[in-house]
């Protein structure tokens, strides 16, 4: 039962793209031009895999935590 999801954003030099990715839920994947553009991203796509997935957790909404480097 995960309480929190941890999301890994790196910049992608060759593509200029910030990407991010997590081990938290099966299938995430999101990239932006801008890490401002890429937060409501990682948060739309977050949830329609959560619904698809079934995520299990006790909290009536999950934490997310944007990692960046």
């Amino acid at each position: 039962m995960a309480n929190s999801i941890i999301v890994k954003a790196e910049w992608d030099t060759e593509a200029k793209v910030w990407v991010a990715t997590t081990d938290d839920v099966s299938g995430f994947v999101a990239e932006a031009e801008s890490f401002e553009a890429l937060q409501p991203k990682v948060m739309a796509v977050l949830s329609d895999l959560i619904q698809l997935n079934g995520f299990d957790s006790d909290l009536a909404e999950i934490p997310v935590h944007i990692v960046a480097s």
